[in-house]
């Protein structure tokens, strides 16, 4: 991205909440983030069904919190901290829609206002 070689980012979603704020796999946010810092598109592919009105930001995703230990000895031959080393490991981050350039479904895309453009996508079923 530093370097301008990079168009646009697309990533997916596991969730996306009414105001468009969206739930993916952890480090998307992240990606999303730098994206905004070095002026990349990014846009955010799919299902309307993965649209969930009744969640009206990012804030009532709740997000899975998978055991610490995975992180500590699931992926290592050896492992990678102390036995009472604290581990915090959520599944999932979330994407806050002021990042997103456009959702992108099955029924159409979607540019913000987000709020505003999905109630419109409801009315058009």
């Amino acid at each position: 991205m530093k370097k301008g070689l990079i168009n646009a980012v697309l990533v997916g979603a596991d969730r996306i909440a009414a105001n468009g704020d969206t739930a993916n796999k952890i480090g998307t946010s992240g990606a999303a983030i730098l994206a905004k810092h070095y002026g990349v598109a990014f846009y955010v592919l799919a299902p309307y069904s993965t649209i969930d009105f009744e969640c009206k930001t990012g804030e009532d995703i709740v997000i899975e919190e998978r055991n610490g230990e995975e992180i500590k000895n699931m992926f290592f031959e050896r492992p990678s901290a102390l036995p009472q080393t604290k581990c915090f490991n959520p599944a999932f981050d979330v994407t806050d829609n002021e990042l997103i350039t456009a959702i992108i479904t099955d029924r159409g895309i979607i540019y913000p206002p987000f709020r505003e453009n999905l109630r419109r996508m409801i009315l058009n079923d």
